[in-house]
């Protein structure tokens, strides 16, 4: 009822938006002798807030046209190279790139914000890494016969796309993916697979949530499983593609996010309008490069929210060494023993707190201690982990330097 509600809304809220637009375009038409008065600028400011406010916020491009590598700037072409009704692995091809960078694989999380909010992740690695990711499906866009898509479903995925890789990727995990990917290459490992990867690095992951717990941690671990389907799981509504499919919407996991930091929203739509009426458009132009990005949200199918609900963060079973693969297979962490690991933390993180992704040292208890490194990166959050100036500055060479001693160290 909640999900149509919401689609009734946005309809009801279309012709509203259709006036805003028009009063915009009035106030700012270069014809109208008042456009740079203070009060036209208002006007133009006020239309144009409501506009992003009430506008529906679709799947965004990559936006990444080119990189610059040893000094060139060469073209960049995301292509999809492998895909299933759930998953698209996205390359980013550089034409005349050259051939011997190594290949990053990164795990994006499926939590609520399509793969595209780490487009400056992926823009950090491009110009010393062939870089994939992982783009996943929005619920609300997958028709009922595609089936079922589960937390084991996601660690399939996980194994497929390094078998499409082959042997020697490194993989780069943020936040959501951490356990799926462990637990894919734990059992990779233990089946003694010839494409395990180089590395795995997972930056603000909840490997074990039951350390530092945040807000979002102690809701889990405070609610039961009922409870979670009864207020967070919604149909989807005709005409979206999925209708009928259960689903976790992520306007509910936006909601939840911006009410974490509700006065430092509203507080940037404030600081959105006097930009705009004081003509200072770099601002108002980050403003919404950023807002573009984050009010674009994705749907979970509701069988993988509550499995992940329950199983990492109430249970918290594979760090306890319980996780059963479908119920019947024992994840073993501690049967990796060749791949390097790396975990990265922000300091400042209000999502994944400290040590809940350090306890994959914990797990990997075969790794030799030379191919391990841990690193909290000072002042950040959780965003800061995967992106921003530090990100790029501090966080990215000591990757690709623990990645480099790694893949030294085997030959």
């Amino acid at each position: 009822m909640l999900y149509t509600l919401v689609e009734m809304n946005k309809a009801a809220m279309a012709p509203l938006r259709l006036h805003a637009k028009a009063a915009h375009s009035i106030w700012t038409s270069p014809t109208n002798p008042f456009r740079e008065s203070q009060f036209a600028r208002s006007i133009s400011a006020a239309t144009s807030v409501f506009e992003r406010a009430t506008r529906y916020y679709g799947k965004p491009e990559w936006q990444i046209p080119t990189t610059e590598i040893n000094g060139r700037t060469l073209e960049v072409v995301p292509r999809t190279v492998w895909a299933s009704p759930w998953c698209q692995l996205v390359h980013f091809d550089t034409e005349d790139a050259p051939k011997n960078r190594p290949e990053l694989l990164i795990v994006a999380p499926l939590s609520g914000h399509y793969a595209t909010l780490l487009r400056g992740t992926v823009e950090a690695f491009l110009p010393t890494h062939d870089v994939y990711i992982t783009d996943w499906t929005d619920a609300r866009m997958a028709p009922i016969w595609f089936g079922r898509f589960d937390l084991d479903d996601y660690i399939d995925h996980i194994r497929d796309m390094l078998d499409f890789l082959d042997a020697g990727v490194h993989v780069l995990a943020v936040c959501q993916p951490g356990p799926p990917v462990l637990a894919a290459i734990a059992m990779m490992a233990e089946d003694g697979s010839p494409d395990l990867p180089a590395t795995m690095t997972f930056m603000g992951s909840p490997i074990d949530a039951r350390r530092s717990p945040t807000v979002p941690n102690k809701l889990s671990e405070e609610r039961s499983l009922d409870w979670f389907r009864s207020k967070m799981i919604h149909t989807v509504p005709a005409p979206w593609p999925g209708a009928f499919r259960r689903v976790y919407p992520g306007f509910v996991q936006l909601t939840s996010f911006m009410h974490m930091n509700w006065d430092r929203h509203v507080d940037a739509q404030h600081r959105f309008f006097e930009h705009l009426v004081e003509g200072d458009e770099d601002s108002a132009d980050k403003h919404k490069v950023f807002y573009d990005e984050y009010l674009s949200v994705l749907d979970l199918t509701e069988e993988f929210y509550i499995q992940t609900i329950e199983r990492v963060f109430q249970k918290a079973l594979l760090a306890r060494g319980e996780y059963r693969y479908r119920d019947e297979r024992l994840v073993k962490p501690g049967a990796i023993e060749t791949v390097g690991l790396m975990t990265v933390e922000g300091e400042l993180d209000d999502i994944s707190g400290i040590g809940q992704t350090q306890a994959a040292h914990d797990l990997c208890t075969r790794i030799p201690d030379k191919m391990k490194e841990d690193y909290i990166q000072p002042g950040v959050g959780h965003y800061g982990v995967f992106n921003g100036s530090r990100f790029r500055k501090e966080i990215v060479p000591r990757v690709i330097k623990f990645q480099e001693h790694v893949t030294g160290s085997k030959k």
